[in-house]
C-alpha cells in the first residue's frame, strides 16, 4: 500500500505564494508520474500539472494554462516528495488540491490520491 499526504495549503493574499507538497511512502518500486489537480465549489477537478519519469529521469512536465508562468512543478526522487510551488496567486486559485501519483508495486502499476488541501486566495 502506498500513502500520499499533500501538506502546505493555507491562507494567502492575492499576489502571494505557498509551496504544497505531496509526499509518497509505503511499498512501490518507483514512481512513473505525479499530478496535482484542483477543485473549487461547483466546479470539476482541474489538472493543473503533470509529471512523468522514467528510471527517476524526468520526461515530461506540463503546466496547465491557467497558471502557467505562476506555478512550477518539480519532484525529489530521494524523498519521494513532488513540489507544488505557486506565485503571484489569484482568488480564483482557491480549491483544494489534490496529488495522484502512479507507481510500480508488487501488484502492478497502481494509482493514489492524496487527501487534499485547501488553498484560500484572499482579494
Amino acid at each position: 500500500q502506498v500513502q500520499l499526504v499533500e501538506s502546505g495549503g493555507g491562507l494567502v493574499q492575492a499576489g502571494g505564494s505557498l509551496r504544497l507538497s505531496c509526499a509518497a511512502s509505503g511499498s512501490f518500486f518507483d514512481m512513473i508520474a505525479m499530478a496535482w489537480y484542483r477543485q473549487a465549489p461547483g466546479n470539476e477537478r482541474e489538472l493543473v500539472a503533470h509529471l512523468t519519469q522514467f528510471n527517476n529521469k524526468q520526461l515530461t512536465n506540463n503546466i496547465a494554462d491557467s497558471v502557467k508562468g505562476r506555478f512550477t512543478f518539480s519532484l525529489d526522487n530521494a524523498n519521494n516528495t513532488g513540489y507544488l510551488i505557486m506565485n503571484s496567486l489569484k482568488p480564483e486559485d482557491t480549491a483544494v488540491y489534490y496529488c495522484n501519483a502512479d507507481f510500480h508495486t508488487t501488484r502492478g502499476r497502481r494509482d493514489y490520491w492524496g487527501q487534499g488541501t485547501q488553498v484560500t486566495v484572499s482579494s
